[in-house]
């Protein structure tokens, strides 16, 4: 009795110290404060516990028993998977990785998402107002919310929040909106058949983020697709991502304009079918040479008469037709397959994607100062493609003496300096009064007649050659259709023209890269006699052959 009456004190001690050193890491995380009296209960806890140790192996060898090392061993082994397991979840944590295995990476974020959001200066906020959280929806916003710390989301019961609701302007369940500054704007509604999509977040995110629209021309008057749909050969789906956007198309008529409006950021000309009037080629020169940006596509078997234009940035147009035996396209060997592309930032993450071209002309091109030209859409070397002269021959076969060996050149994007600007010739001769005014510098007037007149009042008269404010760009592509309806949402041809746009726009802040793309729908519709097959062979016909297979191969071991 007396030596269990003297070890229950020492067993009480013991205890003691654990409870001291809980009760330490309790104030301590309660208070966020590690001051001496935490630090103090820790710290004689742990005392008390490591001389009962010692004092314990002093009375009867305790650490040598095996038992002891044997409990030693457990618990160490215990906590290296707990701390194993702390620091995978830390780096986990730390740094987020994930893998997505769908076949349009439907669980990642494309690369534009990504370099929008990573871009964001501003605070920027989504409001959900349901009070169903999809786990679709909101792991997107989590990906989202993960390339940047300004971005965030919230769900919000619109009846719980009613002033909210009335601030955003909210009506019914399911609305989404994007906040940022002191700018909002709808983004979509989302329910249970339509889910948050990542090319609607995209766009509102790109719109309200951006300082200003850009405002694109689409040049109309000489057979070009036309812009509104309807008709066979639109371009309404292209017009309809511009503006989903943030851009503002609108149609020009140079043939009622003596030039290109003052808040044209881009002028297109997809698809000219007839020729330009020479007042019109005048026009966009002049538009280029004050720093504008313009957007050429035009097929073959057409002449919209911009060989004077095009000549003055090196580009020359091959009057033959690209042709693609390599491929598999249903549209057959007149729509070349692309799957290489120039080191360029309209097409810097593309890899080797597929872009198509039905009908395409090959663009060559010569080197001028002050001009760099970038080759954009590559055909594959020959023989698998070539530029055939004979376009009415039903059998294809290259002629070496009409006909040119691929890789093809479909597509190029240019840039000039303002330094390099062309100057405009004058027919007119200096007045000797001209050189004694430096201040008012004399410009060249086709035309024009001398004058002998010895003020400085006739400077006025004679026009100032145009004096561009930035860089021109110019992007010239063989083929339109491959942006019509029907074709401009087909791999990446619709990223061929937007980032054709975004770059000449020179807004180069803005994210060039692969457009987010939407799920496939994977569903198959079943007749109802289908429907009662499948459904027969999974609950019937299955089952009977695993049994017969079980029942003949146990006769077989017996």
């Amino acid at each position: 009795m007396k030596i269990i009456a003297q070890k229950k004190p020492w067993k009480l001690l013991f205890w003691f110290g654990p409870f001291l050193i809980a009760t330490g890491l309790t104030i301590g995380l309660v208070s966020d404060k590690w001051g001496p009296i935490p630090l103090a209960l820790i710290i004689l806890g742990t005392v008390i516990i490591g001389w009962w140790l010692v004092w314990q192996n002093k009375q009867n060898n305790w650490w040598g028993q095996r038992s002891t090392q044997a409990s030693t061993n457990a618990l160490v082994a215990t906590l290296a998977v707990l701390v194993i397991l702390g620091l995978i979840n830390f780096l986990g944590t730390r740094y987020h990785t994930r893998v997505d295995f769908t076949e349009t990476k439907l669980f990642t974020l494309a690369p534009q998402s990504r370099k929008l959001v990573s871009s964001l200066q501003l605070p920027t906020k989504i409001w959900v107002f349901d009070v169903n959280q999809d786990p679709v929806d909101r792991d997107l916003l989590e990906n989202y919310r993960q390339q940047n710390s300004k971005f965030n989301f919230e769900y919000v019961d619109p009846q719980a929040r009613p002033g909210l609701s009335r601030k955003f302007g909210v009506k019914d369940y399911g609305e989404v909106y994007l906040e940022s500054g002191d700018r909002r704007q709808l983004v979509q509604v989302v329910g249970p058949q339509e889910r948050l999509s990542e090319v609607k977040l995209t766009n509102r995110l790109q719109q309200i983020t951006a300082v200003s629209s850009a405002k694109v021309y689409f040049l109309q008057g000489h057979g070009e697709h036309q812009l509104s749909a309807g008709e066979e050969g639109t371009i309404s789906q292209a017009v309809k991502a511009l503006n989903d956007k943030g851009y503002t198309t609108s149609a020009l008529n140079l043939a009622e304009k003596s030039s290109v409006p003052q808040d044209a950021t881009v002028v297109v000309v997809a698809g000219a079918k007839r020729s330009l009037f020479e007042s019109e080629v005048k026009a966009l020169q002049d538009y280029l040479n004050q720093g504008g940006n313009l957007l050429l596509m035009i097929d073959p078997n057409t002449d919209p008469k911009l060989e004077s234009l095009l000549a003055q940035w090196g580009v020359k147009l091959d009057n033959r037709l690209a042709v693609d035996v390599s491929g598999s396209v249903e549209l057959g060997p007149a729509a070349p397959l692309v799957t290489q592309y120039g080191k360029h930032p309209i097409t810097k993450d593309f890899g080797n994607g597929i872009s198509f071209y039905p009908l395409a002309r090959p663009i060559d091109t010569t080197p001028i100062a002050g001009i760099q030209a970038t080759p954009l859409l590559l055909t594959k070397p020959y023989p698998n493609s070539w530029a055939e002269s004979d376009q009415q021959s039903e059998n294809l076969q290259f002629n070496p003496e009409s006909d040119r060996k691929g890789p093809l050149t479909l597509g190029v994007a240019l840039t000039r300096k303002p330094s390099a600007q062309p100057e405009i010739k004058s027919n007119s001769t200096p007045t000797p009064t001209a050189a004694a005014t430096p201040q008012t510098p004399a410009s060249p007037t086709p035309n024009a007649k001398p004058t002998a007149t010895p003020t400085a009042a006739t400077t006025p008269q004679t026009p100032a050659s145009p004096t561009p404010s930035a860089e021109s760009r110019m992007v010239v592509l063989g083929n339109s259709d491959f942006a019509i309806n029907g074709l401009f949402d087909k791999q990446l041809n619709g990223d061929v023209f937007l980032n054709s746009v975004t770059w000449l726009t020179q807004e180069d802040q803005q994210p060039l890269s692969i457009s987010p793309k939407e799920a496939k729908n994977r569903r198959i519709n079943l007749t109802a006699a289908q429907g009662f097959l499948l459904e027969l062979s999974s609950l019937v016909i299955l089952p009977v052959i695993g049994l017969v297979a079980a029942a003949i191969l146990w006769w077989i071991r017996r």
